[in-house]
């Protein structure tokens, strides 16, 4: 009989988690290829939008599962947050394509775009910074501004055209509070990480 793997023991790269990774990686071309497919095709738009949720929903099932079966690796804890980035990033620049240059309805204003990718990238940059000094957890404001994000991105992807008006000025409601939470959120984390930091330097000085 096999003994469980103790706490101690380092995990191998070669695990579930880390493949939900790969495959989520995987799965960013693929969202976008369907999405230029036709961008006024609600069949298309669909096959874009379902794709996005099944990488979404690997995101949520691989921290799950590294966290619970002790399954948390380096590779996942660069490429996680590389995977998570990449994909909500493209389904921004997507829609902003079809915003400009393409001119398609229900596109997203460039602005929406530009900021929160600034963002997201920069708080990325900052967390890996500042990480001899200390770790930087996700807040409950972030794990809110992540879920407003998809949401938004999921009834976006589908096409505001296809959706009826109440459920339209949900999606805009939820995309304009994605835009708030993310730039809010983004200087809490950099108060954050300034403490992280300079409480790390204290003790090092110490």
């Amino acid at each position: 009989m096999t003994e469980p793997r103790r706490a101690t023991d380092k995990p191998s790269n070669w695990n579930v988690p880390n493949v939900l990774t790969v495959i989520r990686i995987f799965l960013v071309p693929v969202y976008v290829v369907l999405m230029f497919m036709g961008p006024e095709d609600m069949g298309w738009r669909l096959a874009a939008t379902i794709v996005f949720v099944v990488a979404m929903l690997t995101d949520l099932a691989d921290g799950y599962i590294a966290r619970s079966r002790n399954l948390v690796t380096d590779f996942g804890k660069l490429w996680d947050p590389v995977a998570d980035k990449a994909l909500t990033g493209a389904a921004f620049v997507s829609l902003s394509i079809y915003d400009w240059p393409m001119d398609i309805e229900g596109g997203l204003p460039w602005f929406f775009t530009i900021i929160i990718l600034v963002r997201e990238w920069g708080i990325t940059w900052v967390r890996a910074a500042i990480a001899k000094y200390g770790i930087m957890a996700a807040n409950k404001g972030g794990k809110a501004k992540t879920l407003t994000q998809t949401l938004a991105l999921i009834l976006f992807s589908f096409g505001l055209p296809f959706l009826p008006e109440w459920l339209q000025i949900v999606a805009w409601v939820l995309m304009w509070a994605a835009l708030i939470l993310t730039v809010v959120t983004g200087f809490d984390y950099l108060w954050s990480a300034w403490k992280i930091r300079r409480e790390g330097k204290a003790e090092q000085v110490g």
